[in-house]
């Protein structure tokens, strides 16, 4: 490490323990303790924190009286831990809202490169089909988080349910949701780019009651990955999250799945969809969103489109999560492809998905919207551990 400046990774806090241990981190993931250590040692390690250049410890160390052979070996320890990184060069460096994001992606990777999953969301198109409260409150979500370019369907005009959840205003009462909403994100985020002819990388379709089973099978067969997020009275499914040409079951999985448990579903789906489109045609009032709910899941549905354009697998793919009132404590339910659907495809030879966590490291636009280590720590002298379970509770 001699030459090169290494540091904490963003956000690592060393804190002591005990009067001869301290920890490094909270997260259990990646915390670790570095404990058997003298009153020099932890009077050196209490002094450390992200700005602290790691490579000249030692011999501030000496200065303090600890042993500098020592401090080296604990510094090699943490960087054999993942907990280390060098300096990124300034041109990469994030700031402003996004730079706590930034921090935590650099925890989240093994390669600590928090600053590239952030930049490179410039460059992405998201799609977001479904206006209403949680449809409104993900794409500002996205756009505060850095996305490049949204492309927003809905036909709707906004009414006074829709201020629920914060996204939509009052004074955009009567206003198309897209132009209101077109409003709200450039003052959230002045450069995201709002509609144009970009094909999109993933969409999140925000639908009342069920899911359109033809606007899924348009995206399935378009290639889009997709996230589906149902709002209900009382509660609200988000997921799953479809990769067509992977593993992951479709919607249409799903509907199959119900309809093996209760052969009523498929006239269930059929009058839900049915009748929310002749609602939409008599121009009857849409259904309003609790607001609680609306945020809750366009949060979550935000997370798991940004872990997709990060490069990981979310994890609400073949996954839903549950999200009821009055708690919002989302509840997962997994599923798998079902045999007679026949969308799902063998993942290439010689590839595997790792999920995320626990590493340190119709209308409108059509079919694709057209229409720290995990306890890993170094025997013998260094005298670190894992931090164990408990920590940061």
């Amino acid at each position: 490490m001699t030459g090169t400046p290494f540091r904490l990774r963003p956000g690592l806090r060393v804190l002591a323990r005990d009067v001869d241990a301290v920890q490094v981190g909270q997260d259990p993931r990646w915390a670790v303790v570095l404990d058997s250590l003298t009153p020099a040692e932890v009077a050196t390690w209490a002094r450390v924190d992200e700005a602290t250049d790691l490579t000249a410890l030692p011999a501030a160390a000496q200065h303090a009286g600890a042993d500098p052979a020592r401090v080296r070996e604990l510094v090699g320890a943490l960087h054999a831990a993942g907990l280390v990184r060098p300096d990124p060069p300034r041109a990469r460096l994030v700031r402003g809202p996004t730079a706590a994001d930034a921090a935590a992606w650099s925890l989240l990777r093994a390669d600590a490169a928090g600053e590239d999953v952030v930049r490179s969301r410039a460059d992405a198109v998201v799609g977001v089909v479904g206006l209403g409260p949680t449809g409104a409150g993900t794409a500002r979500l996205l756009a505060a988080a850095g996305v490049g370019t949204l492309l927003l369907d809905d036909d709707g005009t906004v009414r006074s349910p829709d201020v629920a959840g914060g996204a939509h205003r009052w004074s955009d009462v009567g206003a198309p949701r897209p132009t209101a909403l077109r409003r709200v994100l450039r003052d959230v985020a002045p450069d995201v780019r709002v509609d144009g002819d970009a094909e999109p990388d993933v969409v999140v379709v925000v639908e009342p009651d069920a899911a359109d089973p033809a606007r899924g099978a348009l995206l399935t067969a378009s290639g889009v990955p997709h996230l589906s997020v149902v709002v209900r009275a009382a509660d609200a499914l988000v997921g799953p999250f479809v990769r067509p040409g992977t593993a992951d079951p479709c919607l249409r999985c799903l509907d199959l799945h119900r309809a093996d448990a209760d052969t009523a579903w498929p006239r269930v789906l059929a009058g839900t969809t049915a009748g929310r489109d002749d609602a939409s045609r008599r121009g009857a009032p849409r259904p309003g969103e609790v607001g609680v709910l609306a945020a809750a899941c366009a949060a979550l549905a935000s997370a798991q489109v940004l872990a997709l354009l990060a490069g990981t697998v979310p994890l609400l793919c073949g996954t839903t999560a549950e999200i009821a009132l009055p708690d919002v404590v989302p509840r997962l339910r997994p599923w798998t492809p079902h045999p007679d659907c026949g969308c799902a495809a063998p993942p290439a030879a010689g590839t595997a998905t790792v999920r995320t966590g626990g590493t340190a490291g119709t209308s409108g636009t059509a079919g694709t919207v057209a229409a720290a280590t995990t306890g890993t720590t170094t025997p013998g002298p260094a005298r670190t551990r894992h931090a164990g379970p408990g920590v940061g509770v």
